[in-house]
């Protein structure tokens, strides 16, 4: 839905259509939806508006610290932080030289539940240590002297919004933010249920809208969590602040600017994979495009890095094809031999089927291509460790190959350890790391094929959630056991009560990846750390209920159209 609610004709009609992925593809060939003329004129208004951003921002670099955070904090959920990225990193690399944890401003906004969880925030997603005991302030003694929240602070709506979603940021063993869960959830749900009983008529407004989203759990693409901002930051500003316009107008225009290069990039990889021809030479294969390119955007949706999401969806859509060969098609003879030409790469393809030919040829192409680019931008190196991560996923693959064909049930622990290959997503970050220039040195590569605790963190993540929810399909289908059935092998207990241990290693994982967020190597750049964050929470909400990329004729559907199809007006 565009932020004043209305659809576009073209949406109207992505809506309607058969849903069949290269059908949706030929949608973006055929559909002009933004004239040249419009962009044009739309980025002639950006430039205009973010030199009077840029001004917003300097004002601020003297000012209350509160301001500056509730700005930055703005321009970021507003989607339009990629024009300020230069400006937003010194103010927040001052702020944290200043005032690292707040104990040296005497100012009494900065102290208040809303600025302390904005500080901790902003500054920790971007790997500043920042300490979560700047939140021991908020408490007092209760009953038996335990330490639990001042209870006035159940009457700040927007402080606990704050604090709550400050505190997903959680690493293991940071009570204060376990806790600070607890008390923000129970006492928002609360806030809620007054205001509806009470007829507030902000009930159905933008805060309220917030609050209820929360609360329904974090997950949410940024692309779609700008969506979503944009809606409500209209309605909030409606009127209520100084000049609004200026954040709104650049909100607006930066959304169809992007989604014009989005088309331009969905244009591109349609005519390629239509070009593969694989509909008919692999019919066996799901044909999953436009999905995965909404992967690579979920992840990575910055303009700059238009490079690295043609990547992601090339390659990521041949690993679809490779996971259907392993699991559908070839039988393990074939496999076996399939496995060892890739590891070879093997070139004359001797013996292999016809179909193992054709598709062998189509990965090469993509690799080649990859390495032709990246090479003419002096980084020939990508081309070599490309090719070892295609190695490594199709090595991970023939693992649960054979485990099927011997009707074997792996234990959690093997299962989970060759998933940190066959989750596909260490072959997606190297692809990524391709795709993202001078961002990407040769260290980075070597750091990743270390295996490094956040990948494992994220693989497994992705790997769990997709078992979670879709094993039971995956069963049906000829599929090695899943987690959840070697969890229930192994301990010998029910479907629910594997679901639930594998829901609590999850968990696990997800406060594991923030402390790892905060200690990497220094040549791992906060926009690295970001695409790989990235394409684990892209995938915690693809998998979030169901099996959104295999069954997409649903939610997946709508959101397509709402983040790529619809402008805003």
């Amino acid at each position: 839905m565009a932020a004043n609610g209305s659809t576009s004709p073209a949406a109207n009609e992505a809506r309607t259509a058969e849903f069949h992925p290269t059908v949706w593809g030929d949608f973006f060939i055929t559909h002009v939806f933004h004239s040249e003329e419009s962009v044009s004129s739309w980025n002639q208004q950006i430039e205009a508006l973010k030199q009077e951003v840029t001004n917003m921002l300097s004002s601020t670099s003297d000012g209350k610290l509160s301001q500056k955070l509730k700005l930055i904090d703005t321009i970021e959920r507003l989607g339009i932080g990629y024009h300020f990225e230069p400006q937003i990193d010194d103010q927040l690399r001052q702020v944290f030289s200043l005032h690292p944890n707040l104990s040296n401003t005497t100012c009494a906004e900065d102290h208040e539940l809303s600025t302390v969880a904005l500080h901790f925030k902003l500054l920790r997603r971007r790997g500043y240590n920042v300490s979560s005991d700047t939140f021991s302030k908020f408490l007092t003694a209760g009953v038996g002297g335990k330490q639990i929240f001042k209870k006035e602070l159940g009457d700040d709506v927007e402080g606990m919004l704050c604090f709550h979603e400050a505190a997903q940021l959680r690493g293991a063993g940071e009570v204060v933010l376990e806790e600070g869960i607890e008390f923000t959830t129970a006492g928002l749900r609360s806030k809620m249920e007054e205001a509806a009983a009470d007829g507030d008529d902000d009930w159905a407004g933008a805060r309220w809208e917030r609050v209820g989203r929360a609360l329904n759990g974090p997950k949410c693409m940024p692309r779609h969590e700008q969506l979503l901002y944009i809606s409500c930051y209209e309605r909030e500003v409606g009127g209520g602040r100084d000049d609004p316009t200026v954040l709104l107008s650049l909100a607006k225009l930066s959304w169809n600017v992007v989604q014009h290069l989005y088309h331009q990039e969905l244009r591109h990889l349609t005519k390629w994979w239509i070009g593969l021809n694989f509909a008919e030479k692999l019919s066996f294969a799901r044909d999953r495009l436009v999905e995965i390119y909404y992967w690579a955007f979920g992840a990575i949706w910055e303009p700059k890095f238009f490079q690295a999401r043609l990547f992601i969806t090339k390659i990521l859509v041949l690993a679809s094809v490779t996971d259907d060969i392993y699991d559908v098609r070839g039988n393990i003879d074939e496999l076996e031999l399939f496995t060892t030409t890739i590891k070879r790469w093997d070139t004359s393809m001797k013996d292999l089927p016809c179909y193992m030919k054709v598709f062998f040829e189509a990965v090469m192409g993509v690799v080649d291509e990859i390495g032709t680019i990246t090479t003419a931008e002096g980084r020939s190196y990508c081309y070599e460790y490309l090719k070892q991560a295609e190695k490594n996923l199709t090595r991970a693959y023939l693992v649960e190959a054979r485990w099927y064909a011997n009707r074997e049930v792996p234990s959690v622990e093997d299962y989970r350890r060759n998933g940190v290959y066959s989750s596909t997503y260490h072959l997606l970050i190297c692809a990524s790391l391709c795709g993202m220039g001078e961002k990407a040195p040769v260290e980075v590569f070597d750091w990743l094929f270390q295996d490094p605790k956040i990948l494992v963190d994220v693989s497994d993540l992705g790997r769990l959630g997709n078992d979670v929810v879709s094993h039971e399909f995956e069963q049906e289908r000829g599929h090695v056991s899943s987690s959840v059935e070697c969890y229930m092998n192994q301990y010998d207990v029910s479907k629910k009560e594997a679901v639930d241990a594998l829901k609590e290693m999850m968990e696990t994982d997800r406060k594991d990846i923030n402390q790892e967020s905060l200690n990497l190597p220094e040549f791992v750049s906060g926009e690295v750390l970001s695409m790989i964050l990235g394409l684990g929470w892209a995938t915690d909400v693809i998998y979030q209920d169901y099996d959104s990329y295999t069954l997409s004729d649903t939610v997946t559907k709508d959101a397509l159209t709402d983040l790529l199809v619809t402008p805003m007006r």
